[in-house]
């Protein structure tokens, strides 16, 4: 039955009336709306009729498919945080490509190196620390240790104390590379770890071993003339009553013997007591009572050191000639002396900072010293504490806080009130997955490993898949001539044996004088100019498939170029091939890449990645004792690649018009 009362709208009521969000302008044919329909399919509202069908573009069917998967999604999770892990990670885990630590070397696991145990931090008498345990004795004599304490080689744990050290007995105890020295109450020296050089107790006769004196053998000391005790690597040192006592390793401290008698020869003489010796790496230096000091000629015959006050001196010996020192200590290469005015000079090798002296205010000047494994700490008469030198875990981040007294660890710092309570602790926390055989952090390698060998199979594959998309679209498009030359040189390629030729190549390299970065880049190329054969195959038969089509046909006769129908036409109808082959050679690049550093002949240390890392991880001893140092580059490349190959298998399904099928 007709309306007769029914009106057609006027053009001015028709273009008052509201459209449906996103309407007819959504389906305007501009730019941006050819290319959302392009991507997304056709717009909804297009249709008004809601009782009409609903048609989808075949690239929504196929993420609609895509992220209805969940082992698929959960591996672009995985992806997607692994690429945030190691492309954003070192903006927050610098490297140095150089460092190494020979003192933090096979550490497992271990974030407790700062930690002060609950009983000590409100009664700290003292705290010494040079490698990675750290010792410290309470008021009440008390002995604590924390960091990492063992040596899985030797089967050693430092934590266990021996019989004679018993709770509340000890006054005075050192933490050396790998033993420690105690003093109990009943002044018994005691000693602990590994004695394989001297380091405590009875040694074989050696001429690199200086034997423990046997008054601190088989005698006892008088606790109340104890000024000091340390160690340091392989080596010990006791002044007491201001004589000094020196034993261990003479190989490990070069000038061990002549310090000794140097040492011994100057009291007697001048009847000057020692009052404070300085352990480093290689060498020592002694202090006596009247500012003098006596070292390696090496310390003196530095051709400049650097002052607090007055910048670089040249002349390091001739400027302490009318100097009196007050105190010395010694990272693992360098000496700082503090000087009577307050000026503090510091003289040796200064890799990582140890030179650059903090400046202080007027008025103020610095009355102590203390140092750990390569950075210095120091109190001023104001009481506040400073500290500068490697500062990888803000150790020497210390800028004028107020304190009474100031201990460092290996890579920590302490400070305290008079009576022995803790005020604020800073360093080095520890490493969440170890460090190696040089002492480099594991977790840090690991990111930026991964970001080089992810680079390198992404580079890789670029090249790659440019080389096989020109190669296949050319030789499927033209066929004839043009397709058999390609084909010849497509099975060329393929015959050549991918890694002994790859591992060739990588070797000529060595010989030519260019840097790391270039070297890098060449790998890449070859990793790219090797694997491009299989996915050429696959583009030239799916290029033969499609220029058989009706739009090949129309394009042909509308006068299109044959190079824009072969790239422009055909291509994008094959790009989701293109697209899975392109994500699982990327896994295998990954791989490869790994193959080749893991070999030695891909990207060399210290630069690292996820291959080299596992090849210097490549002996018994390690893979038995130290399991973290291969376990976990392993356990990241694994990730990696089953990763991408599940999204490359995913992606080669829901692409795939006939196994496109929701069940």
């Amino acid at each position: 039955m007709l309306d007769h009362n029914h009106k057609e709208p006027t053009n001015e009521e028709f273009a008052d009336t509201p459209r449906k969000k996103g309407g007819f302008l959504r389906a305007v044919t501009t730019p941006f709306g050819w290319l959302l329909r392009m991507v997304l399919g056709p717009s909804k509202s297009l249709t008004e009729d809601p009782a009409s069908p609903k048609w989808e573009s075949p690239s929504r069917l196929a993420l609609g498919s895509f992220f209805r998967r969940k082992l698929a999604v959960a591996a672009l999770a995985v992806l997607l945080a692994l690429f945030l892990f190691v492309f954003v990670g070192p903006l927050f885990l610098p490297m140095d490509v150089n460092y190494t630590d020979a003192l933090q070397a096979n550490i497992a696991p271990n974030y407790a190196m700062l930690s002060l145990p609950r009983a000590l931090k409100g009664q700290i008498r003292d705290i010494n620390g040079y490698a990675n345990f750290t010792v410290g004795v309470s008021n009440d004599n008390r002995l604590f240790m924390w960091g990492y304490t063992k040596d899985l080689i030797t089967g050693l744990d430092y934590s266990d104390f021996p019989a004679e050290i018993r709770d509340g007995n000890v006054c005075a105890a050192s933490a050396g590379y790998d033993h420690i020295i105690a003093i109990t109450t009943d002044g018994k020296v005691v000693g602990w770890g590994n004695n394989s050089r001297g380091q405590y107790g009875a040694a074989d006769a050696s001429d690199d071993l200086l034997p423990m004196p046997d008054a601190l053998l088989h005698g006892t000391v008088d606790i109340s003339k104890i000024e000091q005790l340390t160690c340091g690597y392989q080596a010990s040192a006791l002044i007491l009553d201001g004589k000094l006592y020196l034993w261990g390793n003479s190989a490990a401290l070069l000038n061990m013997d002549e310090l000794l008698e140097a040492a011994d020869t100057y009291t007697a003489q001048n009847n000057i007591r020692v009052k404070k010796i300085a352990l480093s790496n290689y060498y020592a230096a002694v202090l006596f009572e009247d500012g003098t000091m006596t070292g390696s000629n090496l310390i003196f015959n530095r051709e400049s050191a650097v002052s607090s006050k007055n910048g670089k001196i040249k002349n390091f010996k001739n400027y302490l000639a009318d100097k009196e020192i007050i105190d010395i200590a010694a990272t693992d290469n360098c000496f700082a002396f503090l000087l009577s005015d307050g000026e503090i000079l510091v003289n040796g090798a200064a890799k990582y900072g140890e030179d650059e002296i903090p400046v202080i205010g007027d008025g103020e000047k610095f009355v102590s010293l203390t140092a750990g494994t390569r950075h210095f700490a120091a109190l001023t008469d104001g009481g506040k504490a400073w500290s500068w030198g490697h500062n990888d875990g803000g150790q020497a981040s210390l800028d004028g806080v107020a304190a009474d007294r100031i201990f460092a660890g290996a890579k920590q710092t302490y400070l305290t009130d008079a009576g022995g309570k803790l005020i604020k602790k800073v360093g080095f926390r520890g490493y969440l997955f170890g460090t190696d055989s040089r002492g480099r952090d594991i977790l840090t390698r690991i990111v930026h490993g991964g970001k080089m060998t992810m680079t390198v199979g992404a580079v890789a594959v670029i090249v790659s898949s440019f080389i096989a998309i020109i190669i296949g679209c050319l030789a499927g498009y033209f066929g004839g001539w043009v397709d058999l030359l390609l084909m010849r040189l497509t099975e060329i390629f393929s015959a050549i044996p991918f890694l002994p030729f790859a591992m060739l190549l990588s070797f000529v390299l060595r010989y030519y004088p260019i840097g790391e970065t270039m070297r890098i880049f060449i790998i890449m190329l070859i990793l790219g100019l090797l694997s491009w054969t299989s996915l050429a195959r696959i583009i030239r038969g799916q290029v033969l498939s499609e220029r058989e089509k009706e739009f090949v046909l129309a394009a042909k006769s509308m006068g299109v170029r044959e190079r824009k129908i072969a790239f422009r036409h055909i291509l994008p109808n094959i790009i989701s091939v293109i697209l899975v082959s392109m994500t699982l050679d990327f896994a295998g690049c990954l791989l490869t890449e790994s193959s080749l550093s893991y070999l030695g002949f891909g990207v060399q240390q210290p630069q690292p990645t996820w291959g080299n890392m596992l090849s210097g991880a490549n002996n018994s001893i390690v893979i038995q004792n130290y399991s973290w140092q291969w376990i976990f580059p392993a356990l990241f490349l694994s990730i990696a690649t089953i990763s991408i190959n599940i999204i490359g298998d995913t992606l080669r399904d829901v692409l795939d018009p006939k196994s496109n099928r929701e069940k």
